[in-house]
């Protein structure tokens, strides 16, 4: 039994509320459970110096997490002066993950960045950045247009992210807290709306898992990124 008394193959409750920053060129608040990010998308006209006059276009991201978005209180990573690995690791997953999906050269020589700043944490921070920062992306190129400075949405596909693992010998899908840190294995699963894969991320914490055991997993991520890419649609819709 999960402790969230979830079948195996349930997501958490899922909303996404598109607009939710008010001067973002897109923005959108994803709630997977108890976790909540605010995901917001700033255009610049520009790019960084080392894309300079290539005719492409750059979609970076930052993430942090509030200092109270946990049991108990984080330093803000400011404070500290340097960003954490952790930190570094997920803004630059973030980023691949959204690049995957973006035709850069029909973006022209702009940077989109989409900043991720986790409200709540249980679990699965970073498969929520991803999931929503699509829908904040989307919902700026399609503001770009609507601005005639685009002639069409520069994306070739839709990016959502999840978590699977194995918990008390099952497999599950979309990790809480409880789970995650008492997993005999979990992996973070960032997949295409075509069936392609951006990066998995698995790890076993106690003994190493089976071939069959990942199958299972990965079959068990595509179930949950299917539905994740239809709240994105509808998302999109809405806007």
């Amino acid at each position: 039994m999960r402790p969230s008394g979830r079948a195996l193959d349930a997501l958490r409750d899922v909303t996404i509320i598109p607009g939710f920053s008010h001067h973002a060129e897109g923005s959108v608040l994803i709630k997977m459970g108890g976790t909540e990010v605010l995901c917001a998308a700033s255009v610049e006209s520009r790019v960084p110096p080392f894309m300079r006059n290539q005719g492409l276009g750059w979609v970076t991201a930052e993430y942090g997490m509030l200092p109270r978005a946990t049991h108990t209180r984080g330093d803000r990573e400011a404070a500290r002066g340097k960003q954490s690995g952790r930190t570094q690791e997920i803004q630059r997953l973030i980023g691949r993950s959204l690049r995957a999906v973006v035709d850069r050269a029909a973006l022209g020589e702009m940077t989109i960045t989409l900043d991720c700043d986790v409200l709540n944490a249980d679990g699965g921070t970073r498969c929520a950045s991803i999931t929503g920062a699509w829908v904040a992306l989307n919902l700026a190129l399609k503001h770009l247009v609507r601005m005639n400075v685009l002639k069409s949405v520069p994306l070739v596909g839709q990016v959502a992210a999840v978590s699977c693992g194995l918990y008390q010998g099952e497999p599950v899908l979309d990790l809480d807290y409880a789970e995650d840190s008492d997993a005999d294995a979990d992996a973070n699963f960032v997949l295409t709306d075509g069936g392609g894969i951006v990066e998995i991320q698995g790890t076993a914490e106690k003994a190493p898992f089976s071939d069959a055991q990942f199958a299972e997993l990965m079959r068990l991520a595509r179930v949950g990124t299917g539905r994740l890419f239809e709240m994105q649609r509808a998302a999109v819709e809405a806007a």
